[in-house]
């Protein structure tokens, strides 16, 4: 698949990050959530991407961070209004990713009706694998994704459980809007999300694909 920029790096330029919530049966039901009809989804910033060697920040007004893994899919060619059948047509690959989540503060966004921003879209909160083409992935529904802390398993789940699979969430999102190339939608996460510490380290991973190491790190606010 052509492209302009280098999909391989699509964190350094890539506009929207697009994350869908409740998309694991049992991951919904340990946050006490009902199954959706339709997917939920909300954004991170691009300046949410993080990579190996930097640190995970748990932000100066977070005492109760989250892990969550997830498949990460990334486009590779705009996608406005495509049906199920096409929608493959504009995958160009995949990154692990994580979705890392202020729980306190979320649990306080919605007792309020607030928007989510502060919970999930931190600096930091969206570390990413490599690049991996989708010819080295012929089926993103037959995987295994996983992740552990200080060598401890504390997530693993078979992207096969996902209640909205990856045509229907590349539809359904490109009717609402257009995704562009370099766009990534994070596809849920099962079930295990947990809390991390300052020091503590993140490893997560695609089975027989790659994996990632994180250190957490506390944010000092500037005054």
């Amino acid at each position: 698949m052509a492209s302009s920029k280098p999909l391989a790096r699509f964190w350094e330029w890539g506009r929207n990050i697009v994350c869908v919530g409740r998309n694991y049966a049992e991951h919904a039901k340990e946050m006490g959530n009902a199954l959706p009809a339709e997917p939920l989804f909300f954004l991170k910033p691009s300046s949410a991407y993080v990579r190996e060697g930097s640190p995970i920040l748990r932000p100066y007004y977070c005492r109760d961070l989250h892990h969550e893994v997830e498949l990460g899919v990334v486009i590779g060619k705009r996608a406005q209004a495509v049906s199920q059948e096409a929608a493959m047509e504009h995958v160009a690959g995949y990154a692990l990713c994580l979705d890392m989540t202020a729980r306190d503060t979320q649990a306080e966004c919605k007792k309020n009706g607030l928007p989510w921003t502060l919970a999930k879209g931190f600096g930091s909160s969206c570390p990413v694998s490599d690049f991996v083409p989708k010819e080295k992935i012929p089926d993103p529904h037959k995987l295994q994704i996983w992740l552990k802390v200080n060598g401890k398993l504390r997530q693993e789940g078979d992207t096969s459980s996902m209640i909205f699979s990856v045509p229907y969430l590349i539809s359904y999102i490109s009717q609402i809007f257009t995704l562009e190339e370099g766009d990534l939608i994070l596809t849920g996460s099962p079930k295990g999300t947990g809390s991390v510490e300052a020091n503590d380290e993140i490893e997560a991973g695609i089975r027989d694909v790659l994996s990632m190491r994180f250190k957490v790190a506390q944010q000092t606010r500037r005054s």
